[in-house]
């Protein structure tokens, strides 16, 4: 794999900085440069400030040294000044900038560096329930996830999906009961035709089950047979369950394939892979001394979380009827990932609501053994998606919003506006360009937007054309596109010796920042700074592209300003993939 990558100018500068502390100010050696992006230069540092307090000395004679000391440095700075208390601006030559663009433009990796190659993690994502819909609430965990999985693969992590689906339990028991007691009734994919319709089928049955375990107590008694039937391992029941997970897994591949996840069915590791480990798994706890009896139950009393009594909070691990839940799965999920899977790094994409559930869980996890200093693991919580009357995103009728609905309707409207605007376009590539846009546009306002907020569905800012949208994104690329069929298909030759525009060169500049902003993904596991940032550059390119004539400028101009829209088409088309978005040559 190809490791190295081009050291950001970011990177440059602040190596520059830190030198010229370490040169200054030897007993600060080591000190942060303090280099971040700026607008009155190309960078700032606000080091001298710092390094004033901790020395006694004025801020403006410890900038005023570190000033001297990086003028020496000519061949990275252009020039340095003092700026207010002891803030440093710095510039950088239109050589440098230019040798910058060059270096991403033949590099097939943009420049980006695989910095965590070897590092292996896994990310715990999507998560459906068997012979049940998807809905909405799984839109975020799914969409996250899937982003952040392709951020970290393609920084050179080994990365390992899991779908964790809840495909155990006595609900399970009572549907199978129900399904051989109406065998008339057509639940199988092959047997409907919608390619969804096996789950919805399957979903109306267990609420029709539901109905009749409450109203009917010898089909409740039947059922809960089953229940044993099926833990037992009867090979009729486990047949059964196994063909009713099969057609569920179907119906959920149709709506991650339309999504674009990259989820697959050797990702799928369901609560019953777990289920022949739960009873060590709380034996181990046991002998630990760490789960102690309770009410008849097994609990863990946490060492960290107390509750409104001032009491430890209590993590079940197993209930007074010996059976087992969600907290002694999610622990054996652990031990199984770092144990087998041999992982460095645990994400677990959920609902912020579960934030004390894996609080708990954790600390149980560490207590145990089975997290060590050498993993690290992370609930990667999110907030709501919520409808225009700010409430939880529901239907008229008050209930769920089904994922496939939501999808058919974002394409719907895609295709509507998409038509207006381009109306010489074919019924089979405005159908295309209509899917890619529509789902497009609701993966962005997700993404978008900090995951630790709620947000609102509002289909028609998620497709307009301006402002910080996936269209505008997707329109900005197609335009770009439009451009470079006017040119040459060779790859163009940067002279460096052409001075910079200045919208070429905050755009440039812009370019360069995009190693650094896929690292901050990857640190704070937040999608939406990907998304500031490939909005901010299209917005710059559209600067340049007003200020820059490119098709009609004079080599070698035009040569360094086609390179500057081929390094921007390519960057925000993979920055869209990383999101898992397509970039449509037209629309």
């Amino acid at each position: 794999m190809h490791n190295s990558g081009v050291l950001p100018l970011l990177g440059h500068v602040s190596a520059a900085v830190a030198d010229a502390i370490a040169r200054t100010r030897p007993e600060m050696k080591g000190a942060d440069p303090v280099v971040r992006r700026s607008t009155r230069a190309d960078f700032q540092s606000n080091a001298a400030p710092a390094l004033a307090k901790r020395s006694g000395i004025p801020p403006t004679e410890v900038a005023a040294g570190l000033v001297e000391a990086l003028r020496s440095d000519g061949d990275l700075l252009n020039s340095v000044e003092l700026s207010g208390q002891g803030f440093l601006n710095i510039t950088v030559p239109d050589p440098l900038v230019w040798g910058q663009v060059a270096a991403r433009l033949t590099d097939d990796r943009l420049g980006v560096a695989a910095a965590s190659e070897g590092a292996r993690t896994v990310v715990d994502y999507s998560g459906p329930n068997i012979a049940k819909e998807m809905h909405v609430g799984h839109l975020r965990t799914t969409i996250i996830g899937d982003s952040l999985a392709r951020v970290l693969e393609f920084l050179g992590a080994e990365v390992i999906r899991q779908n964790h689906l809840g495909d155990w339990g006595t609900q399970f028991g009572m549907l199978i009961q129900y399904l051989d007691e109406h065998r008339d009734i057509p639940w199988r994919h092959d047997d409907l035709t919608d390619d969804t319709a096996s789950v919805s089928a399957l979903d109306r049955l267990y609420r029709a089950a539901r109905t009749a375990f409450d109203a009917d107590s010898d089909f409740a008694d039947r059922s809960r047979a089953r229940v044993v039937a099926l833990q037992s391992g009867d090979p009729t029941t486990l047949a059964r369950w196994s063909e009713i997970v099969a057609e569920s897994e179907k119906s959920f591949g149709d709506i991650y394939s339309r999504l674009g996840v990259l989820l697959t069915t050797e990702d799928y590791v369901g609560e019953s892979f777990y289920n022949p480990v739960l009873a060590d798994t709380v034996t181990e706890l046991v002998d630990r001394g760490i789960a102690v009896p309770s009410d008849g139950a097994l609990v863990v009393f946490s060492e960290e979380v107390t509750g409104p009594d001032d009491k430890p909070v209590a993590l079940m691990v197993r209930k007074r009827d010996g059976g087992f839940g969600y907290d002694t799965t999610d622990l054996a999920t652990i031990k199984h990932r770092v144990d087998t899977l041999g992982a460095d790094r645990l994400l677990y994409v959920t609902d912020a609501r579960q934030a004390l559930h894996f609080r708990l869980v954790f600390e149980v996890a560490r207590r145990a053994g089975w997290l060590t200093d050498e993993v690290t693991v992370e609930h990667v919580a999110y907030g709501a998606v919520l409808g225009p009357d700010g409430r939880p995103f529901k239907t008229r009728a008050g209930a769920t919003v089904r994922l496939m609905d939501l999808l058919d309707e974002a394409t719907t409207t895609a295709r509507s506006i998409v038509a207006e605007k381009n109306p010489d376009f074919d019924p089979a590539e405005l159908d295309q360009i209509a899917e890619q846009s529509g789902i497009g546009a609701v993966k962005y306002a997700d993404l978008s937007t900090s995951r630790v907020k709620d947000y609102t569905f509002d289909l028609g800012r998620m497709l307009a054309f301006n402002g910080n949208t996936g269209v505008y994104l997707q329109y900005a690329h197609a335009r770009i596109r439009s451009i470079l069929r006017k040119t040459d298909a060779r790859m163009p030759t940067v002279d460096p010796a052409v001075s910079l525009a200045p919208a070429e060169r905050a755009l440039a500049l812009e370019l360069d920042a995009y190693a650094d902003t896929l690292a901050d993904v990857a640190s704070t596991l937040e999608p939406h700074r990907l998304c500031g940032y490939l909005y901010d550059l299209a917005r710059d390119f559209t600067t340049f592209y007003d200020e820059c004539p490119v098709l009609t400028a004079t080599d070698p101009v035009r040569e360094n300003r086609v390179a500057l829209c081929r390094l921007t088409a390519r960057t925000l088309e993979h920055g869209l993939g990383l999101l898992g978005i397509a970039a449509p040559q037209r629309m």
